[in-house]
C-alpha cells in the first residue's frame, strides 16, 4: 500500500511578530503537537503540504514525527513568505518548481493599477517519489490563489461592493490561470501516457469540485467519478486525471469550514493509472474544524490548521 495525502497547515510559521505567526513558544509548539499528531494518525508515505512560512517550521514539525522523512519545499513563495512543500518516507528521485505562467495564460491583472502578474502567486513543487514496489509516482502539489479576498492597505473587507466585485474577478483571474498553468504541467508528465504513467496532482485549490477553475485541471471531460463513462475506456484516459472526492463518505466530504459550511477546497486528483488502485479516500475531519471567516489574522494564535487532510490508499 502506498498512502498519499495533502494538508494546507495553515500559517506554519515560527513565532514572532507578523500575520499569522503564532504568539509565543506556547502556542507554536501546542500547534506543532496538534499537527505531529494527525500525521501520526494518518500515516503517509508521501504528504504534500501549503501554507510553510518557514522551512525551518516544517523542519520544526518533521522532527516530531515517527520514521525517516525527507524534505522539499518550493523555492518559490508568494509575498508573504508562504510556499508549498512535500515530505516523504519513500525514496524521492527527483524534484520540480513552477512558477512561471503556461504560455499563452498570462499575464493577469492582481490589483487595481497595479502590474500584470506573468507567474503563480505560489509556485507548485512536484517531487517524483519511488513506491515499496518500485513503482514512480509523480505527485505535484499546488496553492491557488485563495477565495478569501485582501485589499490594498491589508485590508480583509472592501471600500464598497465594486471594490469587492472587482478583485474577486482579479482573484478568480489568477486562480485560473494558475489552474490552467498546473494542467499544462500535467499534460507534460502525462504525456499521452496516463494509462501508465503514476500521476497526482494535489493541494489547496481554494475552491470546491464544481469550480470552474477545479474543473480545469481534470481534463478531458465525460469520465468522472461516478458517472456512467468512469468505467467505459476511452481516447481522454490517456490524459485525464480523476478528482477522488466523491470516493469520501458524503458526511466528511469536506475540509474546511467557512461560516459554518463546510466546503471540500482540498483535492487529490489522480491519472488513469493510479485510478485503478484506489483503496480509499477520506478527510480527516474528525479532530473537529474551526470555521473560518474573511479575516485570517484572527488565527494567529490557533492550534491547530483550520483545514482537514486528504489522503488517498493506493494498491501498490
Amino acid at each position: 500500500m502506498t498512502v498519499i495525502g495533502t494538508w494546507n497547515l495553515e500559517n506554519l510559521f515560527r513565532p514572532g511578530d507578523g500575520d499569522g505567526r503564532p504568539p509565543d513558544q506556547a502556542t507554536y509548539e501546542a500547534k506543532l503537537a496538534a499537527l505531529a499528531g494527525t500525521v501520526g494518525r494518518m500515516a503517509p508515505d508521501v504528504l504534500a503540504v501549503q501554507e510553510i512560512g518557514e522551512p525551518a517550521a516544517l523542519d520544526d514539525l518533521v522532527e516530531r514525527l515517527d520514521g525517516d522523512w525527507t524534505t522539499h519545499v518550493s523555492a518559490h513563495p508568494d509575498s508573504r513568505g508562504i510556499r508549498v512543500a512535500a515530505i516523504s518516507r519513500l525514496p524521492v528521485d527527483e524534484t520540480e518548481d513552477l512558477v512561471a505562467y503556461a504560455d499563452g495564460v498570462g499575464p493577469v491583472r492582481a490589483s487595481d493599477g497595479g502590474a500584470l502578474s506573468e507567474e503563480m502567486g505560489r509556485g507548485a513543487l512536484r517531487v517524483r517519489v519511488r513506491t515499496a514496489a518500485g513503482g514512480a509516482v509523480d505527485v505535484v502539489t499546488c496553492h491557488l490563489k485563495s477565495k478569501l479576498l485582501s485589499y490594498p492597505g491589508g485590508r480583509f473587507g472592501p471600500r464598497d461592493e465594486g471594490e469587492r466585485a472587482r478583485y474577486g474577478a482579479f482573484a478568480l483571474y489568477r486562480r485560473a490561470a494558475e489552474a490552467a498553468t498546473v494542467r499544462e504541467w500535467a499534460n507534460t508528465l502525462l504525456d499521452g501516457d496516463g494509462r501508465q504513467r503514476a500521476l497526482v496532482v494535489c493541494g489547496d485549490l481554494n475552491d470546491e469540485p464544481g469550480a470552474a477553475t477545479t474543473q480545469i485541471l481534470l481534463g478531458p471531460g465525460g469520465s468522472e467519478i461516478g458517472t456512467p463513462g468512469q468505467m467505459q475506456p476511452d481516447q481522454g484516459d490517456a490524459w485525464r486525471l480523476w478528482n477522488t472526492a466523491p470516493l469520501i463518505a458524503e458526511p466528511r466530504r469536506y475540509s474546511r469550514v467557512y461560516r459554518g459550511r463546510g466546503e471540500l477546497i482540498d483535492h487529490l486528483l489522480v491519472s488513469h493509472e493510479l485510478l485503478q488502485r484506489v483503496e480509499t479516500v477520506d478527510s480527516l475531519v474528525d479532530r473537529g474544524l474551526a470555521s473560518v471567516t474573511d479575516d485570517p489574522r484572527r488565527r494567529a494564535a490557533a492550534e491547530d490548521s483550520d483545514h482537514a487532510p486528504v489522503v488517498a490508499t493506493f494498491t501498490d
